[in-house]
């Protein structure tokens, strides 16, 4: 038996869709018929996953590993670290006092800085979490305005800016404790760089879910295969014994990963699945 691990944006779906290829589905079900397990391991809170659950997984590693949970209706809670209500708000002052534009995730909902959608609209052509976040905010993933955030607990602050120098403060007031993934893109043809990433806890990762999932199971590492597109999946492809990256993925990823696989758009994961006799 392997256990499988997917992303979601730009893996199993294309960035901020909530339905897969019905290649990817096909393979998904044939493969759990052959006796391996599937999970998803994303970034996205179990709210933004929720669409997805109506395909057949085992389990998942939500919120970049800050939130694992499997067993039927997923109510085998495995792991649950969110940031405290200090930290929060110690991110939040220094971003926003920095001009960054920020986004939060819960358990339940994501809410979002007011005129992200503006600065999301000036941007050209960028990564995978770039499209996800603007079809978040065309409502295909129900953000939500910062000024409607209830308090409920959060996992992690995904970032959005123009230049590093603006997430300086944040890292001093955080301290040594929490990590800032963070992709550099440059927009279109332009010289215009767009800076996107996320802040979280150090206390978890991708990885470090799928050991808390492969423990629980009994499942060496070595027997495990994880499928991913940006950086935010470099832990996951780093923990697990055969990694693989998607064609439409970044380069660094690329050149970390066993394998690269066709595209999302070009049934990637069902031809993987089949290289692998995964099915």
């Amino acid at each position: 038996m392997k256990l499988i691990f997917l992303d979601i944006d730009g893996t199993l779906t294309a960035p901020g869709e909530n339905t897969p290829p019905q290649s990817a589905v096909n393979a998904i079900e044939a493969a759990r018929k052959a006796g391996h397990k599937v999970f998803l391991c994303t970034g996205r809170n179990p709210d933004m996953l929720k669409p997805l659950l109506r395909f057949q997984f085992d389990g998942y590693i939500s919120c970049a590993g800050g939130y694992v949970a499997v067993g039927e209706n997923y109510s085998d809670v495995l792991y649950d670290h969110p940031m405290t209500s200090e930290q929060r708000d110690t991110a939040l002052k220094a971003l926003h006092d920095s001009g960054v534009f920020c986004t939060i995730e819960a358990y339940g909902g994501s809410w979002g800085d007011e005129n992200l959608g503006d600065f999301l609209s000036s941007q050209g052509e960028g990564n995978s979490e770039l499209e996800r976040w603007r079809k978040a905010l065309a409502g295909n993933l129900g953000i939500k305005p910062m000024s409607q955030y209830d308090g409920s607990p959060i996992y992690k602050v995904v970032i959005m800016c123009q230049k590093m120098e603006q997430l300086d403060a944040a890292k001093k007031a955080l301290g040594d404790g929490f990590s800032f993934v963070v992709q550099d893109v440059q927009v279109g043809s332009s010289t215009a760089r767009c800076i996107n990433g996320e802040i979280m806890d150090k206390a978890f990762n991708k990885g470090l879910g799928v050991r808390i999932i492969a423990e629980k199971f009994g499942v060496p590492i070595s027997e495990t295969v994880g499928f991913g597109d940006s950086m935010n999946d470099l832990e996951m492809i780093q923990t697990v014994g055969f990694s693989v990256c998607m064609a439409n993925g970044s380069e660094k990823l690329k050149s970390l990963s066993d394998m690269v696989c066709p595209s999302v758009s070009e049934d990637g994961l069902a031809k993987a699945f089949a290289e692998l006799k995964l099915i």
